[in-house]
C-alpha cells in the first residue's frame, strides 16, 4: 500500500471546516467586523494597560473615566465598575474618542501609537507589536463571522455527546478569545491569510501533518520506560504509511534503517525547513516524504494538534518559527531529549499520591520526543537561538481513553469563553448541569484548584496552570475532574522538597521563597479567576463576594486536611492582605519576541505595586 497523498501535496488541497469556496479569501474582513474588532481590542487595551498600572484613566463621574493620549490630542472616554483585582469591567459601547471634541472610529492601531510612550515600547519593537495587533484583529473579524456554535449548543456537545472527541474538538475551534491578560494574543507572525485559513485554531480545518525522514546521526528519539522507537511508531502511523515512507527513501537508494520518521508542521516545511535547511535536505540527511493519512486539527496552542482521523492517538507537538504572544514558537531539540523522563517522573508521582488520586487528578504524559541537531547552526547560534528550535516533535497522551460513560472534555480556556452574541459558556454548562452555581463552582475548585495547590504545598511543584493547559472532564456540565498539559518545557520544582533523578534535574529552577507563592496569586488567581469571577458576576450567575469566599472556602477545607503543612501554609500565606503585581503585558511590550528566559521564569518578571487580596478576609 502506498501512502495516500503523493509527496508535494498542499494541505490545502483539503477541504477545511468553514472555508470553502469563495469564503478560503478576506471575506471576514468588512468594515462592520473591523470596527467591532476595533472596539473589542480598544476595550481589552484599556482594561489590562490598566489593570497593570500602564494607562492611569482619570475619575469623571460615578463609574465614568477619562484618559488622555501622549500627546494631548485625543480622549477616551468610557464607562467601568472596577471589581476585586483591579478588574477593570468596560462597557465596550460606552467606549468614545474625540479629538478637539469631535467623536472619532475606534482604531487599536492608533490607540497603541497614541500611548507608545506610556507604554514603553521601543522604537524597533513598535512595528512588530502593530502587526500583532493587527494579526489579533482580523483574527477577531474572523471569530466573528457568524459560523460558530453558540455556547448552549456547545456546553450540550454539537452531536450530543455521541461523538465525544468532535465534541471536544468543536469547543477548541471556537474559542473567541486568546489568553485573557494579553491584549496582543493571536499574533502569529509569519502565517499569511491561507496559512491563517488553513492553521489557525480557529479555523476548525484539517490538516495533514507532513511527514520528513531524518539520518539517525543528527536526530535523537526518546521515550518513557518500555516504549521503543519502532513499536512508538506502530501505534502512529498505519503500516502501509509506514511501508510507504519507507518505499519513497528505497527509491532514492536510501537506507530505511538509516534514518528516523518524524512529523513537521506543514508551514515549518514550507517556510522554513525547506529554505533554512537546504543544506540538509541537498545532503539529504533530510528527506522529505509528504503528508501521511491521518487528519489533524490544531489546538489553542496552535503548535500542537489533535488526530481527527484516530483520536485515540497521541497529539503531536511540532515546532513552529512563528512569533505568538510573546515566543517564537519553536522547540528546542535539545529539550526534546529529556522530556519524556520528566513525564514520567510527574506522572508517578501523581498516580502516588492518595490526595491528587482521590481527586482524579492526571497529567497527559509526553511519551515520546525527537530533536534534530542541524550541526551548522548549532554552531553558530547560541543556546536558546531560535535557530536551535526549528525541528523538533513531541507526542502527547491523548484524552479520550481517560473517558467514562456520558462524560465530556472541554479546554479549561471555554470557562471564559464568551460566544458571538456574548452568552458565556459557563453560564450555558451551570444551567445544564441544574445545580446552584455557587455548587457548580465548588465541584470545579475541587477538581482544579485543590491538586494545584496540594502540588505546590506538598512538592513545591508548579505548573502553567492557565485555561489552555488543562483539559476538563464533565458529566452533566459539571467538572468531574482535571487533566495537565504541556508538561515538559511548563513545569518547575522550586524547593528540596521531593528528589529528582539527574535526567529531570532541569525543572529545579531557584525562584526567590517569597516569589514561589505566585505561582498561585498571579497564574490562577489573577489570570484566571480574576476573569472567570467577572464572568459569572456580570451574567448574574453569582455575585464576586461569592465567588471569592467559595475560593476561600476550599482553600481552608484543603489546609484544615493537610495539617502538616501548617509551616508551609504560614510561610506562603494565600490569605495574605496583598501580593506583587506581576505584569504580563508589561513584559510583552518590553520584547514581543521573547518574553521570558523559560530556564529562569522569574528572572525577568515585571512587577507594579501590590494587590489587594480578595482572599484575605475569608481567612
Amino acid at each position: 500500500m502506498s501512502i495516500a497523498v503523493e509527496p508535494g501535496t498542499s494541505n490545502r488541497d483539503l477541504t477545511p471546516n468553514r472555508n470553502t469556496g469563495p469564503h478560503r479569501s478576506t471575506g471576514h474582513l468588512t468594515p462592520e467586523r473591523w470596527a467591532a474588532a476595533n472596539r473589542h481590542v480598544v476595550c481589552k487595551a484599556l482594561a489590562e494597560f490598566s489593570h497593570e498600572q500602564i494607562l492611569q484613566p482619570q475619575a469623571a463621574g460615578p463609574d465614568s473615566f477619562r484618559l488622555v493620549s501622549d500627546d494631548g490630542a485625543a480622549t477616551y472616554t468610557f464607562e467601568a465598575q472596577l471589581r476585586e483585582l483591579d478588574h477593570w469591567s468596560i462597557r465596550p459601547a460606552s467606549i468614545l474618542r474625540s479629538v478637539n471634541g469631535s467623536g472619532t472610529p475606534l482604531d487599536a492601531l492608533v490607540f497603541i501609537t497614541e500611548f507608545t510612550g506610556t507604554l514603553g515600547i521601543s522604537e524597533a519593537m513598535l512595528p512588530v507589536y502593530l502587526e500583532e495587533i493587527s494579526s489579533t484583529l482580523a483574527s477577531h473579524a474572523y471569530k466573528h463571522s457568524g459560523s460558530f456554535h453558540s455556547s448552549e449548543i456547545l456546553a450540550a456537545g454539537v452531536t450530543g455527546g455521541a461523538d465525544p472527541a468532535a465534541d471536544f474538538q468543536a469547543i477548541e475551534a471556537s474559542m473567541t478569545e486568546g489568553h485573557p491578560c494579553f491584549v496582543a494574543n493571536n499574533g502569529r507572525l509569519g502565517f499569511g491569510l491561507q496559512d491563517y485559513l488553513s492553521y489557525a485554531p480557529e479555523t476548525g480545518s484539517g490538516v495533514r501533518l507532513h511527514w520528513i525522514a531524518v539520518r539517525k546521526d543528527r536526530a535523537r528519539f526518546t521515550a518513557v520506560s518500555g516504549l521503543d522507537y519502532s513499536a512508538f511508531l506502530a501505534t502512529e502511523l498505519d503500516p502501509g504509511v509506514q511501508s510507504g515512507f519507507n518505499a519513497a527513501l528505497q527509491v532514492r537508494d536510501l537506507d530505511p534503517g538509516d534514518y528516523l520518521l518524524m512529523p513537521v508542521h506543514p508551514w515549518q516545511w514550507e517556510n522554513k525547513l525547506s529554505v533554512t535547511f537546504a543544506a540538509e535536505v541537498a545532503q539529504q540527511h533530510i528527506v522529505h516524504l509528504g503528508p501521511s493519512e491521518d487528519v489533524y486539527q490544531a489546538q489553542q496552542s496552535i503548535r500542537t494538534f489533535f488526530n481527527r482521523s484516530t483520536p485515540g492517538r497521541c497529539y503531536v507537538k511540532t515546532a513552529l518559527s512563528v512569533v505568538n504572544m510573546g515566543f517564537m514558537r519553536g522547540l528546542s531539540a535539545e529539550y526534546m531529549v529529556a522530556t519524556p523522563a520528566i513525564n514520567e517522573w510527574l506522572d508517578g508521582l501523581v498516580r502516588a499520591d492518595p490526595e491528587l488520586a482521590g481527586t482524579g487528578f492526571e497529567i497527559l504524559r509526553e511519551t515520546a520526543a525527537m530533536g534534530y541537531t542541524n550541526r551548522y547552526y548549532d554552531a553558530a547560534a547560541p543556546k536558546g537561538s531560535p535557530y536551535r528550535k526549528m525541528l523538533a516533535a513531541l507526542w502527547r497522551e491523548s484524552p479520550m481513553d481517560r473517558l467514562g460513560s456520558g462524560e465530556q472534555l472541554a479546554t479549561m480556556a471555554s470557562l471564559l469563553h464568551r460566544d458571538p452574541a456574548g452568552s458565556p459558556f459557563v453560564s450555558a454548562l451551570i444551567q445544564r448541569s441544574g445545580l446552584p452555581a455557587r455548587a457548580w463552582l465548588q465541584q470545579y475548585l475541587r477538581a482544579y484548584l485543590v491538586p494545584v495547590l496540594h502540588c505546590f504545598y506538598a512538592y513545591r511543584l508548579a505548573f502553567m496552570p492557565h485555561g489552555e493547559n488543562l483539559i476538563l472532564v464533565l458529566k452533566d456540565g459539571v467538572p468531574v475532574r482535571a487533566l495537565m498539559k504541556d508538561i515538559g518545557e511548563e513545569i518547575i520544582v522550586m524547593a528540596d522538597k521531593v528528589d529528582l533523578p539527574e535526567e529531570v534535574s532541569r525543572v529545579r529552577v531557584d525562584v526567590p521563597v517569597e516569589e514561589q507563592v505566585l505561582s498561585i496569586f498571579t497564574d490562577v488567581v489573577d489570570c484566571f479567576f480574576r476573569f472567570l469571577a467577572a464572568v459569572l458576576h456580570e451574567d448574574g450567575q453569582l455575585p464576586q463576594e461569592e465567588f471569592w469566599d467559595s475560593v476561600a472556602g476550599v482553600i481552608r477545607d484543603y489546609q484544615a486536611e493537610h495539617p502538616e503543612f501548617a509551616e508551609d501554609f504560614a510561610k506562603h500565606d494565600l490569605f495574605a492582605a496583598d501580593f506583587a503585581r506581576s505584569c504580563l503585558n508589561r513584559l510583552q511590550l518590553r520584547n514581543n519576541q521573547q518574553m521570558l528566559d523559560i530556564s529562569d521564569p522569574s528572572g525577568g518578571l515585571q512587577f507594579s505595586g501590590r494587590l489587594v487580596n480578595p482572599l484575605a478576609s475569608g481567612r
